[in-house]
């Protein structure tokens, strides 16, 4: 039945006021979709949300809207040809994928890496660390309404890309971890330049601060939304910093150390309150550490070889095939037949931008793999978003969301 709806002649006599009596009763919802084009969601994500009045009851994500079906398109590639998938899956950190797969076909290999290549890998990882998480600083900044902060991140994003851009002919998808160790040697004055970026970046991080920390505003939208302890934490599946922000100093790169994470020096940035204030002061102090492990790197990069010389799994270099039979052959059946390693099951997991990052390949003997799964953290993390979101008001959803940093890429593989 309609609701009476009453109309009253204002005082001035030319305009009216409608009156229409409140049907609500206490304890109705409303079911509404945030998504899936909403500009705060990061990809292209649609949550169902159950509300009372601006009250968030339940939160439901929705996923697929990006599904490419990388892993089953890794399953009917060569090993060598499903590289290039990787990069397309969390496109903010190629190659922290990249480093994740070729350490996982290695270890199905047995494959040894040359020492310079290993600290090649673990600077330009880490560089793309810090790319991905000014990508996360920039959008959650601009989601809240601080434009400036956005600006500022690019800037310093434009820098790592012009520098894997050098290196590797791409800004983004570079492929350039490699099955053995990397793609190509470094240019001459390549170094230099990181140098010139990651000396002063400490200043840029303070500035980012003096922006946000402790302005009155960012810290109002933060603090004490999306509160969630230490073992729900755990119970909930989250990962990487939004799993720090948690007080659970959980950190591959530390406790199941790869490459030479065990020969640098670097802290866990870890914050007890659980909310997503806790989970931003996480990443910004990643940020700081991820400079003096690229710094380390400088340091230490030893000379040599940046690919191992085991010929039945790593092609010969070009200047080879013109002076030896051998290579030629080499090459030849590695290009028309790929690589065939030993039947074999592994798991192999790095601390990615956004948390673990896990590849299980198992191999049947043949040049593809039977089969491979990715752990992905931003799905891991996203799971989680019911529990956070509930019991807080929509507004708070855009900055849950932006504080457990998910790539829809990652989730939708």
């Amino acid at each position: 039945m309609t609701p009476e709806v009453r109309i009253t002649p204002s005082t001035d006599g030319r305009t009216a006021v409608l009156e229409r009596p409140d049907t609500r009763q206490e304890g109705d919802l409303m079911t509404v979709n945030m998504g899936p084009q909403h500009p705060s969601t990061h990809g292209v994500l649609r949550i169902i949300l159950t509300l009372d009045g601006e009250t968030v009851v339940d939160a439901v994500p929705d996923i697929g809207f990006l599904h490419t079906g990388i892993e089953k398109s890794i399953q009917w590639k060569r090993y060598e040809a499903a590289l290039t998938c990787t990069d397309r899956m969390d496109y903010l950190s190629p190659l922290s994928n990249n480093l994740g797969y070729c350490l996982a076909v290695e270890k199905l290999l047995g494959l040894e890496i040359p020492p310079r290549a290993t600290w090649l890998r673990v600077m330009l990882v880490e560089l793309q660390r810090i790319a991905s998480h000014l990508v996360w600083l920039g959008t959650h900044a601009l989601d809240l309404g601080a434009m400036t902060v956005f600006l500022y991140c690019f800037r310093e994003r434009e820098v790592i890309l012009d520098l894997f851009e050098e290196l590797t002919g791409q800004r983004m998808m570079t492929s350039y971890i490699r099955f053995g160790g990397v793609e190509l040697e470094v240019p001459d004055g390549w170094l230099d330049r990181v140098h010139a970026f990651i000396d002063p970046f400490p200043n840029r991080v303070d500035e980012y601060e003096r922006l946000l920390t402790k302005n009155g505003i960012w810290k109002e939208r933060l603090t004490g939304v999306g509160v969630i302890s230490g073992p729900e934490a755990i119970e909930w599946g989250l990962n990487g910093p939004s799993l720090r922000g948690s007080g659970v100093a959980r950190d591959l790169r530390k406790q199941e150390p790869y490459l030479v994470y065990d020969q640098l020096k670097f802290e866990v940035p870890v914050r007890t309150e659980g909310d997503c204030y806790a989970r931003y002061l996480v990443r910004i102090a990643e940020l700081r550490q991820t400079r003096e492990i690229v710094v380390q790197c400088l340091k230490n990069l030893p000379g040599g070889p940046i690919r191992s010389d085991d010929r039945k799994v790593v092609p010969p270099p070009k200047d080879e095939l013109a002076n030896s039979m051998e290579a030629v052959i080499h090459h030849f059946k590695l290009l028309t037949e790929g690589l065939k390693p030993p039947i074999g099951e592994v798991y192999q997991a790095i601390e990615s931008p956004r948390g673990e990052l896990g590849f299980y390949l198992v191999s049947d003997g043949s040049n593809r793999p039977r089969r491979c799964h990715v752990r992905a953290p931003s799905f891991a993390n996203l799971q989680a978003l019911p529990r956070l979101c509930r019991g807080h008001l929509v507004a708070d959803v855009v900055a849950i969301i932006g504080s457990i940093d998910i790539v829809l890429g990652e989730i939708d593989r």
